[in-house]
């Protein structure tokens, strides 16, 4: 069937102008409705918030740091957001503060803010209850917008056959080489890294649960850098750019991070690029010319020769710039890779830049139009993640609808079948556990390695069981659009069961073996409703440290020894919502490695092809 790239592109710019559109109304909405109370329990405020040091930090910019007090609740501050201030008198009233600002670094109760000047700081002092929540993100939509225009207007040019490629006819190509044989790798992941090494435009590793993703893809670009000087590294998370920058550097190669990381620990922030311009031989020699600089224009305002200081002033400015870029040079010229988010890839440090190899990680779940920012800089791509998996964030349902949620990795796979490798073997699952998610999902094709395949923690334990709320009285109830639904009986009855099952394990066994827990449901409501309720149960306060509870989005990429799975929904007309939304399933049900255990209304679920599947194979394993 003919493809048509431009009309494709096209689109794009349309849906992606209704996402924005309807991500900007819905947040000014929210701003000024929900309380900042809601907004501290969404993780996108903190307050109180505190103020710490100012200071100019290595990159010259202008920074204060904020604190809060230690919370449990998570939040979604990170490298490059823009936030806001605000103070809140006593009666409660809320005063915005005005003034640009972005989050430069952040912990779990720390971030460093950058700010305009020194004087900006006056504004947050002195204040006696001052906040700061998340601002708008332009900046992402505008990079975005950008890309799209130039893939459009390229001709004649690299950009524009790999435009022809991905999304219109022109075919894939491959070098004819002998395969290069990787002993530790399984036949698959060997037939991957092959496949990438010999891809002259487009490669697509696609890795089901458990099946070695990553160990695929480092040995991919560990072997592209015996053949090409640098390569850049993309996810659409900072947390899965950190992961795979980790996984590069403990493979000895020179990783520069472009952005702060997510877990920020001293050996993920000794590769980033402020911290390696910190560490540079002629940095201290910038920081005195600036400094000296700071001092001048401090010295201006007091004299009556003003042009001198000026001249001098302007001379330092030139020499602080050229030490900067030789700085910046060798910093970029050192580094085999180049790593960041796929927006990060629009940072003015990579203008310019150009990449013979991308790596894409998490492809599935990036919009199409975040995956041109670092194709532009590129000349051929490799995508690696699982469509089958978590599909990306979009807020409006309506450009989801009409195809803003179908992934350029998606396309690619369906329409050049000959660039994908899919990884077979995977180590995480008991064989059981597996058995659903590979025959609904990827055609009955993946096989449990040797060590997994029938690992357990009891002895004539059935490895995956449902437990059936549909007698319990069990009643579904609506909170609101962002939190969705709540099952108060049906999180009861989980928590019932999960000491049960500790209690079957033992208490001594479980603490002296870390063995742990995921508790997952698809609905922020009823995540909150068990946490509390597990607090209120001084039965689990020994075990807190080994369960995690958390939606099916919070658990992506992770693993638990035992996964209970409340899924909710229990009405009489069979409407199950968005979890309909099968892809999310996969990821909630390949989460445990020895046992899962599915709570759900039967009556409600199984009118719906895959939970019926999915109990009456549960049901099979129980009967034998």
């Amino acid at each position: 069937m003919a493809r048509n790239a431009i009309e494709d592109l096209h689109l794009q710019k349309v849906l992606l102008r209704e996402e924005y559109e309807y991500d900007k109304k819905s947040f000014q909405q929210e701003s000024g409705v929900i309380s900042v109370e809601k907004k501290v329990a969404a993780g996108i405020c903190w307050f109180p918030a505190f103020l710490g040091r100012s200071y100019f930090n290595s990159l010259n910019q202008y920074v204060v740091e904020i604190r809060r007090r230690a919370s449990e609740e998570s939040h979604s501050f990170e490298f490059g957001k823009p936030v806001s201030f605000f103070s809140m008198d006593m009666s409660g009233q809320v005063r915005e503060i005005k003034m640009a600002a972005l989050v430069s670094y952040a912990s779990e109760t720390e971030m460093v803010v950058s700010i305009p000047s020194p004087a900006s700081v006056a504004q947050l002092e002195g204040v006696a209850q001052l906040g700061v929540q998340l601002a708008f993100d332009e900046t992402s939509y505008q990079a975005m917008f950008d890309a799209l225009n130039k893939v459009t207007e390229a001709k004649n040019n690299r950009l524009a056959e790999l435009r022809e490629i991905l999304l219109g006819n022109l075919p894939a190509r491959f070098a004819s080489n002998y395969p290069v044989r990787f002993p530790w790798l399984n036949p698959s992941q060997e037939k991957a890294v092959n496949k990438v090494l010999y891809a002259k435009d487009v490669a697509i590793v696609h890795g089901p649960p458990g099946t070695g993703k990553t160990t695929t893809l480092v040995e991919a670009v560990y072997e592209t850098l015996r053949r090409e000087t640098q390569v850049m590294v993309c996810a659409q998370s900072n947390m899965a750019v950190d992961w795979f920058s980790e996984q590069l550097v403990n493979r000895g190669v020179n990783v520069l991070r472009i952005g702060n990381p997510t877990r920020v620990n001293d050996k993920m922030l000794s590769f980033t690029y402020e911290r390696k311009f910190e560490a540079h031989p002629k940095y201290d020699t910038l920081w005195g010319i600036r400094k000296t600089i700071r001092e001048l224009y401090k010295k201006k305002r007091g004299v009556d020769d003003r042009s001198s200081v000026q001249n001098r002033i302007q001379k330092l400015k030139e020499q602080a710039d050229g030490l900067e870029f030789e700085i910046r040079n060798s910093l970029f010229a050192e580094a085999r890779v180049i790593a960041c988010t796929l927006v990060g890839a629009s940072h003015h440090l990579l203008q310019g830049m150009r990449f013979s190899s991308l790596f894409i990680d998490e492809a599935a779940q990036a919009l199409e139009p975040a995956c041109w920012i670092p194709i532009v800089k590129s000349g051929r791509v490799v995508l690696a993640g699982d469509h089958c998996q978590l599909p990306p964030t979009i807020k409006c349902m309506e450009a989801a609808r009409k195809g803003l949620d179908r992934t350029l990795m998606q396309k690619v796979v369906e329409a050049k079948p000959e660039a994908v490798s899919l990884l077979t073997v995977q180590y995480r699952m008991n064989e059981a556990i597996m058995r659903f998610s590979s025959d609904w999902f990827y055609d009955g094709k993946l096989v449990a390695a040797d060590e997994v395949k029938y690992r357990g923690i009891l002895d004539f334990d059935a490895p995956i069981e449902w437990i059936d709320t549909a007698g319990d009285e069990v009643e579904e109830e609506f909170v609101e659009q962002s939190a969705g639904r709540l099952n108060r009986v049906e999180a009861d009855r989980l928590l019932d069961e999960m000491e049960k099952y500790i209690g079957r394990i033992g208490a001594e066994r479980i603490l002296e073996e870390n063995i742990d827990f995921g508790v997952i449901s698809p609905y922020k409501a009823q995540v909150f409703l068990l946490r509390r309720l597990m607090h209120k149960r001084s039965f689990f306060k020994p075990f807190r440290r080994l369960i995690t509870i958390n939606s099916v989005d919070g658990f992506q990429g992770q693993e638990r020894d035992v996964i209970l799975l409340s899924l909710v929904r229990a009405n009489d007309e069979g409407r199950i919502g968005f979890l309909s939304d099968y892809r999310r399933m996969n990821v909630a049900i390949t989460r445990a490695r020895m046992k899962l255990i599915v709570l759900g209304n039967v009556q409600t679920l199984t009118r719906h092809a895959f939970y019926r599947k999915l109990y009456g194979m549960i049901e099979e394993i129980r009967q034998k």
